[in-house]
């Protein structure tokens, strides 16, 4: 018998919401767009366990090499010991708060890193076990909810407290997985890239927000799946930036605030020759005009205050 149709997508996760019909969310200070950068510390297995799940073709490298493929595995090891460092360092010159997704290899491996990263004043959030281990629906839930505890786990043990968020390695989930997250304490999930502001999901216990990344110009998607220049990647963001800040500030007041999570990693766009071109994309919005900078609990606890200010 077929599944019945409801409006919006074939599952339960959350209620189908076009905005227009929204009330008008409104950053803190009134700014029309809220500004945040998600910076993934990735650790990308050797030889990963038998049966896990990793992509056919990982990025970096040149091309995929008979294992260990130690070209690409040091290519994105560039990130953690050098490209993390220029990052960092470009947010904090542009005042954007860092939000830093890091696995649990990443926080065993590199515990300097992660320390370095807590003292620069980022927030961490979950990211799985490693690159190499994704999340999927081939998984138990038993499987599932290990590797969901070892990464809070991992993240807690370096802060002193539970992440409020979470990032799936590739962004990938199972059907259980917002239940799960959200009943391990996880307030916010960064899997979802179908909207220009956060919306609440639907779970059984807890409460779980999503913050949607902008996948049209996250550094991998853009950079090195599509190949494009890093000046076309400018324009694309810079130009995004300029549409979500008009569009969230209209003059009539009717406009509603937009969010724009932009997506790094330190082993692409921490490159010496990417670097200048991400400082020039945050140049470019920084001349927009007034924009909430913040980290990713910053945005979901302004976008939680709007909506209980509206009870």
């Amino acid at each position: 018998m077929p599944a019945e149709r409801k409006p919006g997508m074939d599952h339960p996760h959350y209620s189908w919401s076009p905005l227009p019909s929204r009330p008008p969310l409104r950053w803190p200070g009134g700014e029309p767009l809220a500004l945040g950068a998600m910076v993934l510390l990735e650790h990308y297995e050797w030889s990963p366990p038998e049966g896990s799940y990793s992509l056919r073709s990982a990025s970096g490298g040149l091309i995929k090499l008979p294992e260990p493929d130690y070209l690409r595995l040091t290519h994105r090891e560039y990130g953690h010991r050098v490209g993390i460092f220029r990052l960092l360092d470009a947010l904090e010159a542009h005042g954007i708060p860092p939000t830093v997704a890091v696995d649990e290899l990443t926080a065993v491996h590199y515990p300097w890193l992660v320390d370095h990263c807590v003292g620069r004043g980022a927030e961490l959030v979950a990211h799985g076990v490693a690159a190499s281990r994704l999340i999927t629906s081939r998984m138990s839930e038993d499987e599932e909810l290990d590797t969901i505890s070892r990464s809070i786990e991992a993240i807690t043990r370096a802060t002193g407290s539970i992440p409020a968020g979470w990032f799936g390695p590739e962004g990938v989930e199972s059907t259980r997985t917002p239940a799960l997250l959200a009943a391990a304490g996880i307030r916010y999930v960064c899997d979802w890239p179908n909207d220009e502001q956060p919306y609440a999901m639907t779970v059984p216990q807890g409460e779980l927000t999503a913050l949607p990344l902008y996948l049209e110009a996250d550094d991998e998607q853009a950079l090195w799946t599509r190949r494009m220049r890093p000046a076309d990647w400018h324009d694309l963001v810079v130009e995004s930036a300029e549409r979500l800040w008009a569009d969230g500030g209209g003059a009539d007041g009717s406009a509603s605030g937009r969010v724009l999570m932009l997506t790094l990693r330190p082993w692409l766009t921490g490159q010496p020759f990417r670097l200048p071109m991400l400082e020039r994309i945050l140049s470019g919005i920084d001349a927009l005009g007034p924009v909430f900078k913040a980290s990713g609990s910053g945005i979901v606890g302004a976008y939680r205050a709007e909506l209980t200010s509206g009870d």
